[in-house]
């Protein structure tokens, strides 16, 4: 995944807003397509950032329909709407922990989300949640012709996470030639269920049916736990788990070391 010789680098970004959020993301990918941050850091590094949302912003998958989402209902809440540079379906971000991991690797997709998971998996151990992989593979295809499908956190893939057959963990990935973007969301809080007030239904007992569904499939780590892990204590845990898990050593970046090699910087001003 990475060579022996080559650290792991770490960037937090905080608190920010969707735009900001997904458009960092898309510039550490295209920073990373380009060789730009291998020139710097070393052909096999790999690069994680751990970050949250604020205000709460619910995301589409790249290739899905904006029209999935009541635009009125998200904006009386206060509510942004992005499109994410991965796919998958929509996603509440609200009282979550979320990353995202990029490296240049031959490793087959399921490889690399196996080792995240793993990661994050080991890091969880230390709150007191104990969660295991999804063994089995859905037909994602047959899903997404539902219209309960809108909600990511209604189906799993394999190697997600789970507790107690609940979707705790909910990943998707981007690759371009070697280079491959993974980036998830660990609920921390059951308000991610709220998703359901907030999709385009023709159909009026889609979203109760939606709801039902994510009270069925998902847990947050406050559900598990009876406590909301703060912000700076996952990041220590995570890089904890990753020096253990990978056997590497860390370097901290700060976001400054890394937007002074982004090739496009007008894409974090606001406007994706």
């Amino acid at each position: 995944m990475t060579s022996v010789n080559h650290p792991v680098y770490i960037v937090t970004t905080g608190y920010r807003n969707g735009l900001w959020n997904m458009a960092f993301d898309m510039s550490l990918m295209d920073m990373f397509r380009k060789g730009i941050f291998q020139k710097q850091f070393g052909r096999q590094s790999m690069l994680w950032r751990f970050y949250a949302w604020d205000p709460p912003a619910l995301s589409i998958g790249h290739g899905q329909r904006r029209a999935d989402i009541d635009e009125t209902a998200c904006s009386m809440k206060g509510i942004d709407i992005v499109r994410r540079p991965t796919g998958g379906r929509a996603v509440l971000h609200i009282d979550e922990f979320t990353y995202a991991c990029l490296a240049e690797t031959a490793a087959a997709n399921t490889h690399f989300s196996a080792m995240i998971h793993g990661i994050i998996r080991h890091a969880l151990l230390g709150f007191g949640v104990k969660a295991e992989f999804k063994r089995t593979q859905p037909d994602m295809r047959k899903r997404y012709s539902t219209a309960e499908s809108a909600s990511c956190f209604t189906a799993s893939a394999r190697n997600e996470l789970h507790v107690d057959g609940r979707k705790l963990v909910g990943s998707a990935q981007r690759r371009s030639d070697r280079v491959i973007l993974q980036h998830g969301s660990l609920l921390l809080s059951g308000r991610h269920k709220l998703i359901a007030t907030l999709l385009e239904c023709k159909d009026p007992a889609v979203p109760g049916r939606i709801q039902e569904d994510l009270e069925k499939k998902t847990v947050s780590v406050q559900e598990v736990t009876g406590v909301i892990p703060d912000f700076n204590s996952l990041c220590s845990a995570m890089i904890e788990s990753i020096k253990t898990r990978l056997k590497k050593r860390v370097i901290i970046l700060t976001e400054q070391e890394l937007t002074s090699l982004f090739t496009c910087k007008s894409a974090l001003s606001g406007r994706l």
